[in-house]
């Protein structure tokens, strides 16, 4: 039997262990994609706007991305292998746009899913699924990132009400937002609330002068003394396992998203270094470059296999916090390496916006810091390798 053509967009054959419903899970992001995000991103980066993105919201919903691997509530129910494929390609357009998708569904409708109420779950969930409410999660805060335990944002009990007090940084969506899942200090521990943003007291300033994620929606949320009734805590979880374990979820999705976004810089490198002529002949054929081009290969290729070994790890319900953390620290950290190297091929091209490269690189910087810095995953994993708890 003689072997198959060697495919260099696919040099692992890496789709051979994808499904017929997965190929058609990432065909169909795909191609929405590369119709409303890539003629229009590099403007919206430009600009810092990104116009109509209640539009786009609902348009990832027709195609069941929005909280995707969630099931019921008019949620796709896909597969973490199907979910993480769109995120690959959500993100090849730009971090921004799978940015937004990752917050709505795996943080604030996974929040729900997993820890609300019947209640909240059939108010909300639906029209989150289909894109007519955005939500956003709210609780790195000014001063605490990586200890969120030191929050200050408290909730107090005032007769059959809470009342909310304090302020949360750097939360994606958070303007265009008609909910946002709130974690704050109460008498019983860290819980986290359901907070229609029209409430009284409720705010969300942009975040202006971003050098990074500029295709994406950042605010401050501020709480002034906003009431909610009694029934607006999630029920099904008191302290910090409740937020980090939906950080976990999403996560996953950015061990994949950062590969697509390695992938777009790779992609680009090679058709650049076979049609720019340097001493009469392409870069591609010179010796430096074909180096570059294999070392960047291998490692977008090792990083898309060892997404798709923990998605399955996943469906498998056997996907560990720690293998999450190997996986974030390993693709962002090579999908940021691989964009550089790109930029080198490309020359003084790589800094333009004609190209993808640099608005992927200064996307990475903050894909690498947030939802766990790099220092945060290898402290994860040394306590893992050691049984020694280096965090204190």
């Amino acid at each position: 039997m003689p072997l198959p053509p060697f495919d260099p967009a696919d040099p692992l054959g890496i789709d051979d262990l994808l499904q017929p419903e997965d190929l058609a899970v990432r065909d169909t992001v795909r191609r929405w994609a590369a119709d409303r995000v890539l003629p229009y991103v590099a403007e919206w980066y430009e600009t810092g706007e990104v116009p109509g993105i209640r539009e786009l919201a609902r348009e990832l919903g027709s195609i069941g991305a929005l909280g995707m691997s969630l099931s019921g509530y008019g949620c796709a129910g896909a597969s973490a292998v199907q979910y993480g494929l769109a995120c690959l390609e959500l993100e090849a357009a730009d971090s921004g746009i799978r940015s937004l998708v990752s917050v709505q569904g795996s943080l604030a409708m996974y929040a729900i899913h997993r820890y609300g109420s019947e209640e909240q779950k059939q108010n909300w969930l639906p029209r989150m699924a289909s894109g007519e409410v955005i939500g956003c999660f709210g609780l790195t805060e000014p001063d605490h990132g990586s200890d969120p335990a030191s929050m200050r944002t408290y909730a107090k009990r005032d007769g059959g009400d809470w009342v909310l007090t304090g302020r949360k940084m750097w939360i994606t969506n958070g303007s265009v937002a008609g909910v946002a899942v709130v974690w704050a200090q109460t008498e019983d521990g860290i819980r986290g609330f359901v907070v229609p943003t029209d409430s009284p007291g409720f705010s969300a300033p942009v975040i202006k002068h971003k050098l990074s994620l500029r295709a994406s929606v950042t605010s401050e949320l501020v709480l002034d003394e906003v009431r909610l009734p009694a029934d607006a805590v999630l029920p099904e979880v008191t302290g910090l396992r409740g937020p980090l374990s939906c950080l976990s979820h999403a996560r996953y999705g950015i061990v994949w998203g950062s590969m697509g976004a390695a992938r777009s810089c790779f992609e680009t490198a090679v058709e650049y270094a076979k049609s720019r002529e340097q001493f009469g002949r392409p870069i591609g054929g010179f010796q430096l470059t074909q180096a570059k081009l294999a070392d960047m290969a291998v490692e977008l290729h090792k990083g898309i296999l060892l997404a798709h070994h923990l998605g399955r790890r996943m469906d498998a319900g056997r996907l560990r916090p720690e293998q999450v953390s190997f996986g974030k620290l390993n693709n962002v950290r090579e999908a940021i390496d691989i964009c550089r190297t790109a930029r080198t091929i490309l020359g003084a091209n790589g800094i333009s916006l004609e190209y993808p490269i640099m608005r992927h690189a200064t996307n990475l910087e903050s894909v690498l810091t947030y939802e766990g810095t790099v220092e945060m995953h290898q402290l994860v994993l040394g306590k893992a390798l050691t049984g020694l708890d280096a965090f204190r």
